[in-house]
């Protein structure tokens, strides 16, 4: 039985160089092309291909995304294609993951894809997805750290920078953004944003308040054990006793105590 081989490359001529070098492979049968992440994405969930080679970048949907969106399904054994650096490279050789770097000469290609047919006549498709997996998640692009959180006015969407923000605080299934002597409202509650905003930027210091540690002027400990914060803005804020452990977070050193705020 062949291995149906499915081509994943937005340049043309990648492309037909794959065709032509898999062509003299009998083993090998070529079940189709695509030219972006979003028809490689239907190919491979509509044909099931045993071998997919994989373009890493590509416009809007990427490699990365592709094995993203096929998540779960059976995974085709991949030999990437990619134009990474070396450094980059020895996440696929400590994971013994195929790759191709461009540009590949025949002999290279012939290594990577007997490894591959090897891969799939022995069936090892569960490790080998599970390598994979763990090539991506060293070579996907870091996340821009969030910086702003974009807030709905009327028919406008303001950018409100996380460094303007003094407190945010709990208001239901929102949360509202105190600005100096503005606030916003946001659709979102504490906790979800909570894991959503750098641990450095804000500190939860109660169940309904997080703080921007740089806004704080002034603070005074109070008789139950809490804390009174004074803010730059003139605001004031209290540290509940059981959001102690969060002084640290606020350049503070306190001592410990029990029972609730």
């Amino acid at each position: 039985m062949k291995i149906r081989t499915l081509i994943v490359d937005d340049e043309p001529l990648a492309r037909d160089r794959l065709r032509h070098l898999l062509a003299a492979e009998a083993e090998i049968e070529v079940i189709g092309e695509c030219a972006d992440g979003s028809e490689a994405v239907a190919a491979i969930r509509n044909t099931g291909p045993d071998l997919v080679f994989l373009d890493v970048q590509m416009p809007e949907l990427d490699g990365f995304g592709v094995l993203d969106a096929i998540g779960t399904q059976p995974m085709p054994v991949i030999v990437f294609v990619t134009a990474h650096g070396q450094f980059a490279l020895r996440a696929f050789e400590v994971h013994a993951v195929d790759y191709l770097l461009k540009p590949f000469d025949r002999e290279r290609f012939q290594a990577a894809l007997r490894h591959a047919m090897e891969r799939v006549r022995h069936k090892g498709v569960g490790t080998h997805a599970e390598a994979q997996a763990n090539v991506l998640t060293q070579l996907r692009p870091r996340p821009k750290p969030l910086d702003r959180l974009a807030v709905k006015t009327g028919p406008y969407i303001v950018w409100v920078p996380l460094e303007d923000i003094d407190w945010i605080e709990s208001a239901d299934n929102y949360v509202e953004l105190h600005v100096g002597s503005r606030s916003h409202l946001l659709r979102e509650t504490l906790n979800a944003l909570e894991v959503r905003l750098p641990a450095e930027t804000f500190v939860r210091i109660s169940r309904s308040v997080m703080v921007n540690p740089k806004r704080i002027q002034k603070l005074r400990r109070m008789l139950y054990g809490g804390y009174e914060l004074r803010l730059s803005n003139g605001a004031t804020l209290t540290l509940s006793r059981r959001y102690r452990d969060k002084l640290s977070l606020l350049g503070i050193r306190g001592s410990a105590g029990h029972g609730d705020a």
